[in-house]
């Protein structure tokens, strides 16, 4: 797995509470947390109240994907730039230090929001319940798209300054996940030559996009935090901002539909057009929408050989994402064809 081990993690979680001038004596705990496939997570309790999680990114020796190096500046800077005027329940920033040669190493320290993933309460919400969240959750994704970037693509390193159109940044992000699934041997339903014919011959279509606005590409259940009593729970957080770019609010719409479709989504669709959001699924939104797809379901199929998933997990992407992906290509292979 592209993690650190955990008395390596713990140390460097250590390392950064002290360069945030915590005393020794004024942490009361300090625990791990599981979930993540990729940082190292510790929640911090202090004497004074406050509770903060630490996060630790995998040494740059580890094998990983080209995108997820220096991914916790693209965290800094949704959580800093969403999170400015209150509206949205994300992390506040409490410090960080990105640059992994750093003599403290990469970390990065925020609030602890309150509350418990909604994949873990997904089976406990009424009907009424879960469509008021639906459109409570809508609401914050609208807001979110509205705050803009100055250019399009990663704010990380890795990626070099962002571009200025959005074809010319998803262009190179699907380039660099197809050079990682070549480097990896990653198992994909056609070859990486067809694959990138298909993406970049439906590339045009992103000249609709003129707005870089903020992405966080990754908004499934277990990165939603839900809080309150049952019946009257509430979206209280909103996590794990690190693989945000600056893009087409419509790529947010897959990982919230992950595996699924958003238009089936009523009840969140109405809260994000109620917010202001704009939500319209012409034939050019759609092919957006497939490139995306199609993205994240690279991701899903070439992450696994690096972070070295088992057989069982192998065969579950196999299974679920690999035919997702497919459908993805064929609506870019109609389209090319029409």
């Amino acid at each position: 797995m592209a993690t650190e081990s955990g008395s390596t993690a713990a140390r460097a979680a250590g390392t950064a509470i002290r360069v945030a001038g915590i005393p020794p004596e004024d942490m009361v705990s300090c625990e791990p947390l599981s979930g993540g496939t990729y940082n190292a997570l510790f929640r911090i309790s202090l004497r004074d109240g406050r509770r903060w999680v630490v996060k630790i990114p995998p040494s740059v020796s580890l094998p990983g994907l080209g995108y997820e190096r220096d991914l916790l500046r693209g965290e800094v800077e949704f959580y800093t730039a969403v999170g400015a005027d209150g509206s949205v329940p994300v992390p506040d920033v409490v410090r960080y230090e990105t640059d992994p040669g750093a003599a403290t190493g990469a970390f990065l320290i925020m609030s602890a929001c309150p509350g418990t993933p909604w994949q873990e309460l997904d089976g406990e919400l009424a009907p009424e319940e879960r469509t008021r969240l639906r459109r409570e959750l809508g609401g914050l994704v609208a807001r979110t798209h509205t705050v803009t970037g100055p250019g399009f693509g990663y704010p990380a390193r890795p990626f070099g300054p962002l571009a200025g159109s959005w074809r010319e940044a998803f262009t190179a992000m699907v380039e660099r996940l197809l050079e990682d699934a070549v480097r990896y041997g990653a198992r994909l339903p056609r070859t990486p030559d067809a694959i990138h014919g298909l993406m970049t011959g439906a590339s045009e279509v992103l000249d609709e996009v003129t707005v870089p606005v903020a992405v966080h590409f990754d908004l499934w259940q277990g990165n939603i935090l839900l809080d309150g009593a049952p019946g009257a729970r509430t979206v209280s957080g909103i996590i794990d901002g690190e693989r945000m770019f600056w893009g087409d609010p419509l790529a947010d719409f897959v990982s919230l539909a992950l595996l699924g479709e958003i238009e089936e989504d009523a009840d969140f669709l109405a809260g994000y057009e109620a917010a202001g959001g704009l939500a319209r699924f012409g034939a050019s939104a759609r092919l957006r929408m497939a490139l995306y797809r199609g993205y994240l379901y690279l991701i899903m199929l070439t992450e696994g050989v690096p972070r070295g998933y088992g057989a069982d997990e192998r065969a579950w992407a196999w299974r679920h994402v690999a035919p997702q992906l497919e459908a993805a290509l064929r609506r870019l292979d109609q389209a090319g064809a029409a």
